[in-house]
This record gives C-alpha cells, structure tokens and sequence, in this order.
C-alpha cells in the first residue's frame, strides 16, 4: 500500500516506517523535523500540503502519529495544540475522503484516561488503583488529552460520515523519557521502565507493530478503538492490594522477582496506582505485545546464570 505516515521522524515513527517497508508498502513520510523516515517537510496543521500530498502521492492509508505531546504543554500554547492535534487531524480526515484512502489509523494515549479526580486519587492516596478500559468516558485534564479526545471524535465522525475505516489506538507508554510521577524510592530508568511494564508501557517496537495490526485490520473493524499496553498479570480483584503492596501482588504473580530484583539491585514501586488493560485489542484486534513483565524477569535471570 501506498502510505501517508505522520510524524515520521519521531520515536515510532523511526521505528514504524522501517517496519512498513520491510512489509513492502511504500511510506511517505511526514513531518515538520527533517529525518531518514521523513520525504515531506511540514505540519499536518498545513491543510494544503496536506491535501496535495495525499493526492498527489495516490496514498491508499494513512497513519497518523503526529502530534504534539505532553512535554510540549511547557513551550507550546493551547492554540498550537488546537492547531496540529485536533485541525491537522481534521486536515487528514478531510484529504482521505477528498482522495479515497481506504484505511486511518490514529495514535492516541491513555493519558486521556486519567481524570482530574483519577489524578488527585493517585497523589492524595487512593483507595485502591485504577482499572482502565476503553468502557470509560475520558475526562481528559491537560490540552494535550483534551485534544487527542477531540481528536478521536473526528475519527469517529468521519467514519459515520463518510465511511472511512478508522482505528484509534490508546497507547501507553513507549517514550524513552523518564517518568513525569515521583515515586516514593529512587530507582534506575530501566527498573523504573521494567516496573512499569506490569501495568502502563509497552515498547516502540510493540507500539509499531500495533499499528501495522490496526492497518490490518481497519476494513473489517470499520471503527474500533483499543488501548495498547503491555499484557498485564493482575486483574481487578488486585486493585486493593496494588495500592497499600504492590511488591506482595507481584511475588504472587512472579514468585522469582523478589530475589532476581534483589540480585540486580532494583526495587519494585511500593505502590501502583493504575492498570491499563489490552484485553479488548487481544480480543478484536488480534493484538497482543511480545514485550511484557516475564520477559524481563527471564532476561534478568539469564544474566545471573
């Protein structure tokens, strides 16, 4: 197929366009930061560069993982945000149906998830953690969650609309920056990452594969939305207990990591305070991350033999 991938010179998009073309498809890539993955040099906020390269380049889908993200928040104002992730989405919608592309899908992220109230239950102590689905009706509390959600009802609109086959993919974490939340122990950025893949990342690689599933998959779903995140062990009955001792719930689960942990000089988080559960991408999307907790856990042991 013929392409359009948005955001091609950033971290998935680095790693999606390889991946694309080693599938065989032809990419075009599209960016506003010049890279090896980028072949047109702009803003998705550029509804005429939009329009003609879509039509131009007879793109069959399009990929948008373009935006501004929740880092920009600190250099970037409400109406930049309002610009690129919410009219650059409506710039692509419109030039996939002025052209006949025939599949779209959309990055998102879960931190349209998380609530003013789900926040302030993680910081003030929460009874118990929160467990995460696409059943929830988001209220997203930054400019950035408040545009991807605006963002997806476009999507949605437009495959009520107009037909377009449309996947929005909630991912979670597979950004190589640190963590934004303190926690109360001081740990390495690769604990802090293993940890976190118990219940809220995944890696780029996965994240990529992901959106080849949902390129995939787009004609037959018309419209789905799914959160992407690595399988998690626990389930709701732990929320309870992932709040007041997380290191007890995990040892139930992985009865070695303690003493792997132990041996690696890493900590596990004394508390987890959200669960983002996949469960609905393994069941309609066919997608399930190669990545998880266990994988770490059996690479650690294997340093140790």
């Amino acid at each position: 197929m013929r392409i359009l991938l948005t955001g091609s010179s950033g971290w998935l998009g680095s790693a999606l366009a390889p991946r694309l073309r080693t599938l065989g498809h032809n990419v075009i890539g599209l960016d506003p930061i010049p890279s090896a993955q980028t072949q047109m040099i702009g803003s998705v906020a550029d509804r005429d560069l939009v329009m003609q390269t879509v039509s131009e380049n007879r793109i069959e889908a399009i990929i948008h993982s373009g935006a501004l993200h929740k880092p920009n928040i600190e250099n970037h104002g409400n109406s930049d945000f309002v610009a690129t992730n919410v009219q650059g989405t409506l710039n692509l919608l419109e030039a996939a149906v002025a052209s006949g592309v025939q599949r779209f899908v959309f990055t998102s992220t879960t931190s349209l998830l998380i609530s003013q109230a789900i926040r302030a239950g993680f910081t003030g102590g929460a009874r118990k953690a929160a467990w995460l689905t696409e059943e929830m009706s988001p209220e997203p509390r930054n400019i950035y969650g408040v545009t991807k959600l605006s963002a997806e009802h476009l999507c949605r609109l437009y495959h009520i609309e107009h037909g377009l086959p449309v996947i929005v993919l909630r991912t979670a974490r597979f950004f190589p920056e640190a963590d934004d939340m303190a926690h109360a122990i001081e740990q390495s950025d690769a604990n802090t990452k293993a940890n976190e893949l118990l219940f809220r990342r995944l890696t780029v690689e996965d994240a990529a594969e992901a959106h080849v599933a949902a390129l995939e998959k787009a004609p037959q779903l018309g419209f789905d939305t799914f959160i992407v995140s690595a399988p998690t062990p626990f389930n709701p009955d732990d929320c309870q207990a992932l709040i007041s001792d997380a290191p007890s719930v995990v040892a139930r689960y992985f009865p070695n990591c303690p003493a792997l942990y132990a041996r690696k000089g890493w900590t596990m988080f004394a508390s987890i305070d959200r669960v983002y559960d996949a469960t609905r991408a393994r069941d309609r999307l066919g997608f399930v991350c190669k990545t998880s907790f266990a994988d770490v856990l059996a690479a650690l042991a294997a340093e140790s033999e």
